[in-house]
């Protein structure tokens, strides 16, 4: 079944929706999207590359999981929909941090241009990637994936980048990086 992403105005109405590969181009409408930072019980973050396969940010580094809620479908139900889909975690407690986050971004050609909440969570499952979704995965302390965004930006995908830096100035974010 083709994935379809919702499209919106700048206010995040409604406008339709569209196949999710065909619309991702020069010209990508803006649409509905999600992030989520998932942890685990020692405060480590879940990372993952890319899987090659991909058509925006192939085999580039990211925060937990990112993905499109489909129409009428909650952004937290719409997380833990590709928390299955992409790592096997089936458990997890999610929160919206960063509910009205928008980002635009290009890379060779493909644009993202999401209105995105940023979600964070805690799960004690361990991921089994889904290949076709997911290259590699790795746990790392807050503090290190800072400093790893900082030392080599472009390996990274820039809104995870973005959003680290925003979660950063968010007292109730603090608690998920401390054990």
């Amino acid at each position: 079944m083709e994935e379809h992403v919702v499209l919106v105005d700048e206010a995040n109405n409604v406008l339709g929706t569209a196949p999710k590969l065909a619309t991702h181009s020069m010209n990508t409408p803006l649409h509905r999207g999600f992030s989520v930072f998932l942890f685990n019980e020692n405060g480590e973050l879940l990372l993952q590359q890319r899987s090659a396969k991909k058509k925006t940010w192939p085999l580039s580094w990211s925060n937990s999981v990112c993905g499109h809620p489909s129409l009428n479908e909650s952004v937290l139900d719409a997380a833990k929909r590709r928390l299955s889909f992409e790592l096997g975690i089936t458990s997890s407690k999610l929160e919206i941090i960063l509910p009205t986050y928008r980002y635009r971004f290009e890379k060779d050609g493909i644009v993202e241009n999401e209105i995105c909440p940023v979600m964070v969570g805690r799960s004690r499952v361990i991921p089994v990637p889904n290949m076709d979704e997911v290259h590699e995965i790795r746990w790392v302390s807050w503090t290190k994936w800072m400093m790893m965004i900082s030392e080599s930006p472009t390996t990274y995908s820039p809104w995870a980048i973005q959003e680290s830096h925003l979660l950063e100035s968010v007292d109730t974010f603090k608690q998920y990086i401390s054990k």
